[in-house]
């Protein structure tokens, strides 16, 4: 073991000073660039939770289905699938030529082929308590089989998954880069280290990582998959990312041709790169092109729903008409012209974005903007004109400070005293799941494209900390529709049951739906094939760069 270590160390040297030479250099090769601020935690699948981690695991990885951009479900490992009429079985059959990159965690150091053995450790990893991954609730609808979870290789092209009970969104889930499929040999080689030292299938492979500094990876030469004319992809030689924390010196480096690629808008270059009504300034328009479309992320402020805990004694926010008096107090369409320049749709219906199935553009239930029936419902709940009512606190970050003043600016007009209490993230988040904060600000991208990732923050079982239901929302009728409508293998009924769950929970108000995001991305002309889609995944094997004396 010391031995293969001393010789990777050695390989890793070089290759740390060859492709910092050849990479910052380019040498002629189609390299694509871009900077990720947050950095990344970890290359492992298993702990793929937050975006930059995803992005990096989707070029190295591959799952047994993916998603296109409409995020319809494609093959992918698997070529093909049959979902028993009960919706308990799934049986995939893979392709016979799929390949683990070549690495020293191999015999002879040529990657080998993937077998159905390969999903069966992968997926029964991910669920080990051990391993601790935030992925493992991916697996919960699978049964369990003597202490592991309830998937088996028929053979090695065939695999097996038994639910314990029928869940339509499964086949969805396992698109996540949580369910990316890996060669035991290279977690029994790395241990913990495996997290820097990944070793997939995907259309490019680790090459070298300087944590804090830049990662580089390089074209898979024998990645299955091809284009439409039977070309082998990736297109491009490889991909080198830093991480530059400044946004604003990140910024600049796009500006000056150092970056190929920036996702996003930040409030430092927001108003430089676009028009109040968000389109690209005319500046950039011969040098910079810029793709945008809905995302699923929705942006909201939560209520906690429960009378009983301790921080909600007596609280004015115990009343319906306290929360739509909140709901119908500030203006959405002008929050996002002037704070957002325009990205994003006012959030006036459900928790259900734009795109969704369950979404309703008529729902009755929606909030808009209603300044004197704001003032109705106070006077209603007893306090006219806000006399009496009792400050109320908005916990939220530093980074959504300026929409959460915006709310308090609009809410004062109607009687409303709202006191912004500013925490760093991971404080807010940390109370958010302990049910401390009795009004707080929220966000929830889909992990996957289906509308019960949303409905599953209003079922009460799912009560934090256990769960994502930071608001404790609990209706029986609620609970029992959901649990309904997750037994209902019909699409279109299960469709027109999530509208109605979407329905009954506005109903009751236990959110303020702010914004539907929007996927914002800016790429140099002389990238193409970059795209976008819903879930703001990155997805480099078919993109194409054409160089240029400027770069």
């Amino acid at each position: 073991m010391l031995k293969w270590v001393f010789v990777y160390f050695l390989i890793f040297i070089a290759l740390f000073t060859s492709c910092k030479r050849s990479y910052d250099n380019q040498g002629g090769k189609a390299v694509f660039k871009y900077n990720e601020s947050s950095g990344i935690t970890s290359m492992d699948p298993a702990f793929a939770r937050s975006h930059s981690n995803i992005w990096i695991v989707n070029q190295l990885f591959n799952g047994l289905v993916q998603l296109d951009t409409a995020l319809n479900i494609l093959p992918c490992i698997a070529k093909s699938w049959t979902i028993s009429d009960d919706g308990l079985q799934y049986e995939f059959i893979l392709r016979n030529d799929v390949r683990f990159h070549d690495s020293p965690v191999f015999k002879d150091g040529k990657g080998r082929l993937l077998e159905a053995s390969d999903v069966v450790y992968s997926l029964q990893r991910l669920a080990e308590k051990k391993l601790a991954s935030p992925g493992a609730w991916v697996l919960n609808a699978v049964q369990d089989f003597k202490g592991r979870k309830d998937v088996r290789a028929l053979n090695d092209t065939t695999v097996v998954i038994i639910l314990s009970k029928p869940f339509p969104p499964f086949l969805g889930l396992l698109s996540m880069q949580y369910c990316s499929i890996i060669p035991h040999e290279a977690v029994e080689f790395w241990g913990e280290d495996f997290r820097v030292n990944p070793v997939g299938t995907g259309p490019f492979e680790f090459k070298m990582l300087k944590e804090g500094v830049k990662l580089v990876m390089l074209k898979n030469p024998g990645y299955f998959e091809k284009d439409e004319e039977g070309i082998r992809l990736p297109y491009l030689d490889a991909v080198s990312v830093s991480f530059i924390i400044d946004k604003q010196s990140a910024f600049l480096e796009f500006i000056k041709g150092n970056l190929d690629f920036m996702s996003g808008l930040d409030a430092s270059y927001k108003d430089e790169l676009l028009t109040p009504s968000g389109k690209l300034k005319e500046k950039y328009h011969d040098k910079i092109n810029i793709y945008t479309q809905p995302y699923l992320n929705t942006e909201y402020l939560g209520f906690l729903y429960d009378s009983n805990n301790q921080v909600m004694r007596g609280s004015p926010l115990n009343d319906v008409r306290i929360r739509k008096a909140i709901n119908y107090g500030f203006d959405r369409k002008k929050m996002i012209r002037y704070l957002r320049n325009g990205i994003g749709t006012p959030g006036t219906k459900g928790i259900i974005p734009p795109g969704l199935k369950g979404y309703d553009e008529d729902s009755e239930y929606g909030y808009y903007y209603d300044k004197e029936l704001s003032k109705r419902l106070l006077a209603e709940a007893g306090y006219p004109g806000g006399k009496g009512l009792p400050k109320i606190v908005l916990s939220t970050n530093s980074t959504y400070l300026d929409v959460a003043q915006f709310i308090q600016s609009q809410v004062s007009e109607i009687g409303i005293d709202l006191k912004l209490d500013v925490s760093p993230p991971g404080t807010l988040r940390e109370n958010m799941a302990q049910a401390r904060l009795p009004f707080f600000r929220g966000s929830w991208i889909a992990d996957y494209p289906d509308a019960e990732n949303y409905l599953s923050l209003f079922y009460s079982p799912n009560k934090s900390p256990v769960g994502p239901n930071y608001v404790h929302f609990n209706k029986a009728d609620f609970d029992r529709l959901y649990e309904s409508a997750m037994l209902e293998t019909n699409d279109s009924l299960r469709s027109i049951m999530y509208t109605s769950l979407d329905s009954i929970m506005m109903q009751q108000s236990p959110v303020v739906v702010l914004f539907y995001d929007q996927v914002l991305r800016f790429a140099q002309k002389n990238i193409s094939g970059l795209g976008s889609n819903p879930l703001n995944l990155l997805s480099l094997k078919r993109v194409k760069k054409v160089n240029t004396k400027s770069n």
